[in-house]
This record gives structure tokens, sequence and C-alpha cells, in this order.
């Protein structure tokens, strides 16, 4: 008997460790939902449409509260409700994560140029806003890959919107890109005009074909802070590799 109840003790005891475990896992992974959907959620940067802002292989967090929520707030895109809950619109300059108006499912990052009842127009690679020409001052040469993978050095710039924000631009193909030059374009209510700081290698609001305008609705989050930065066309997960393949300087960097 004594040996019998020993070992039903025993069995309990192990039925309740294994219960407190995955009690344990279920309320972390609700937690890590909850911070994931309200609060903030990571992001990594594949391309170079922000270059010199963001880099290929950033890791940041974006803040999800910046702009209310809207059905892109959770994962799967769950038409829930339509518009935003608790909104508050971005301001000119931000970098923003959006939903790509074309599918309202790939994630987007770029840099909010254009308001609702502006106009927009590129000529010879100077942004223009309203009809007045932002000021961009020179401030050397940037080194990045041409079309064909091929290190060059580009002119890079200070780019100053209208209301103050300042921030790195680089013209790859000089002020003769494809869309350094465009027609005027007017932000349609509750929209955004987005544009990236590697102004000719950037597919963003002035391909309407591809992006256009970005609906209010579409925004995901600001970018904050970069949290991790790895070499481009290196693996993470090689912890070993990490004191010459990772960008130390940037981690904890804002993002501005």
């Amino acid at each position: 008997m004594d040996e019998a109840r020993v070992d039903d003790t025993k069995k309990k005891a192990d039925q309740g460790g294994v219960l407190e475990t995955v009690k344990v896992i279920v309320q972390a992974l609700l937690i890590a939902l909850v911070v994931r959907t309200f609060l903030f959620q990571p992001f990594n940067i594949p391309s170079g449409s922000l270059i010199p802002t963001l880099l290929i292989g950033d890791y940041l967090f974006v803040s999800k509260y910046s702009y209310g929520y809207s059905r892109y707030s959770f994962p799967f895109g769950p038409p829930l409700f339509s518009g935003r809950i608790w909104g508050s619109e971005p301001k000119r300059g931000d970098i923003a994560v959006f939903k790509l108006p074309k599918d309202n499912s790939t994630d987007y990052i770029k840099r909010v140029v254009g308001l609702p009842g502006d106009t927009i127009q590129m000529i010879d690679g100077v942004l223009h806003i309203n009809g007045e020409a932002v000021k961009r001052e020179r401030v050397g040469n940037y080194v990045t890959q041409d079309s064909w993978g091929r290190d060059i050095e580009v002119p890079m710039y200070r780019e100053t919107l209208p209301g103050g924000t300042t921030h790195t631009v680089i013209e790859r193909d000089g002020d003769r890109g494809y869309w350094d030059n465009t027609y005027v374009y007017k932000v349609q209510p509750g929209h955004y005009f987005m544009m990236g700081d590697n102004r000719d290698n950037s597919t963003d609001s002035r391909d309407e074909n591809a992006v256009g305008q970005v609906p209010f609705e579409n925004l995901v989050g600001r970018a904050e802070i970069i949290f991790f930065s790895i070499g481009e066309g290196s693996a993470g997960w090689k912890v070993w590799e990490w004191p010459w393949t990772v960008r130390w300087e940037r981690i904890f960097n804002p993002v501005k």
C-alpha cells in the first residue's frame, strides 16, 4: 500500500508539473501575441529601398499603437472592423510599415512624404511638395550597388521636409533615374504618399501600378528602433560569426 501511494503521488506530481509547464507556455504565447498585436512588432529589412537610413539585414521594432489600430494590426488581417480605432495620423517624415494596397497582405516599409491633399512631383531628382522644391544639400558620396551588383559611389543628400524633418537620401542614377521626373500626383483624402530614401532603387507611391497611394487603414505602425543588424548575406543563426558579421554600431539606433 505504501509503495502504491508513493507511485500515485509521484504520478500526480508529474502530471501537475506537465500541466504547469503547459500553462506557463500558453501564458507566454498569449503575452507575446498581445505585445505583437497592440504594442511592438519586429520586422526585418529585406531590400535596399531605404538605404542609407535602413540597411538590408536590419531588424527593427515597429510601434503598433502610433497610428491606432485597424484590421491589419492583427495577424492575417481579419475583417473585424473597417477604418481605424484610436487613430493618430502619421507625420511627414515618419518611416512606416504598411500593407501593400494591391494585395492588402504584403508588408512594405517606406517614408511618409505626402499627406492628404498634398501635391507631389519629382523634377530632376528633386522632390517637390505643393509646388515647392524640398531643400536638398549635398553631403558627400555613399557606396552602394548598381543594377548589376557592382559597388559604386553615388551622390548623397540631406533632405529637409516641410515641418523640419531631415534625413539622407541617395541618387544611384544621379538625377536622371526613371522616377526622377514625374507628373504631379494629388494625394487623395485618407491616403499617404510613400517613398524610399534610395530614390532610384525604390518601388513606392510613384509607381501607381505597383504601390500607389496608401490608405490610412493599411498602415501597420511606425519604425522606432533597430534592435539587431547583420551584414547582408550573413546568417543570423551563425552566432559564432557574430563578432565580425553583426553591425554592432547600428544596434539600438533610433529610426529617423
